[in-house]
């Protein structure tokens, strides 16, 4: 598939903010007037508003459209090393780094069960949006956002300039009471801050991910739920988080670093 079929690169990226701006912001003044039950439909209108963008701009175009539906079902193509990595790579990284904070004096109660979550989500419990927010992101940035931006840059400043967005993305989230952003924020500077870095080894990653598995749309699922996950699964320390940035920062430089022609070239179409 050649993905300069994906064109409308500033429209999409264009309303995928906007519209979740505005449905976020009205429900955050929601959560703040007590009313969380229409906090949590606003605030799931603006996390479906960029998949439906998508399919306007893919399920009238008959090769986009095949080539959505071949990508989202077709899991034979991907080669078991990578899919190893999907499965692997961030529970693995959060044990790592959670070890590794052992040798900064912080407590190994953090390699217990949490049995609750960090944040709250209004009516939506929050193992449900844990599976479903990943699916749907990526059922939109990896159905048409990130071929959209290949289209017009190489891999790796496809990678950062998504990062930059999904950031800016996810910054209204930060109003919203008891959201997971918002707790970021009462946590202090450097936990959110991490945030806001750790999107882009992690977008590199999977993009690396993406691209080497034949643009499975299924991968990207699995790595983001993986991601979200096992970071709430442990009772980890948000400096344990640090570390997991670090260490990701490190394997996504070592990954450009082997890939360099994979992660620089322009205009390289052929991309299996």
């Amino acid at each position: 598939m050649d993905i300069r079929h994906y064109r409308h690169s500033g429209l999409f990226y264009f309303l995928s903010v906007l519209i979740p701006w505005i449905a976020w912001l009205t429900a955050a003044w929601l959560s703040h007037a007590e009313y969380m039950g229409w906090a949590s439909v606003f605030g799931f209108m603006g996390l479906i508003a960029p998949l439906i963008i998508a399919l306007i701009l893919i399920l009238p175009n008959e090769t986009l459209k095949r080539d959505f539906l071949g990508r989202l079902i077709n899991t034979r193509a991907v080669p078991f090393k990578y899919l190893l990595v999907t499965l692997l790579l961030m529970p693995l990284s959060i044990l790592a780094a959670q070890l590794i904070s052992l040798l900064f004096g912080y407590s190994a109660d953090q390699f217990q069960l949490r049995g609750d979550f960090t944040f709250t989500s209004g009516i939506f419990p929050v193992w449900f949006l844990l599976i479903m927010a990943p699916l749907i992101e990526e059922l939109a940035w990896h159905s048409y956002g990130t071929d959209c931006l290949r289209n017009r840059f190489n891999l790796l400043n496809t990678s950062l300039l998504f990062a930059l967005f999904w950031g800016i993305w996810h910054l209204p989230l930060s109003f919203i009471r008891d959201y997971y952003q918002s707790n970021l924020v009462e946590s202090g500077f450097l936990y959110s801050l991490n945030f806001i870095v750790s999107l882009f080894p992690f977008v590199l990653i999977m993009n690396w991910l993406y691209y080497k598995t034949n643009r499975s749309i299924i991968v990207s699922v699995i790595f983001h739920i993986t991601a979200g996950y096992f970071n709430e699964i442990f009772a980890t320390h948000p400096m344990s988080k640090v570390i997991q940035t670090g260490l990701l920062l490190l394997i996504s430089i070592y990954l450009i670093i082997d890939n360099k022609t994979f992660f620089i070239n322009t205009l390289k179409f052929d991309l299996k």
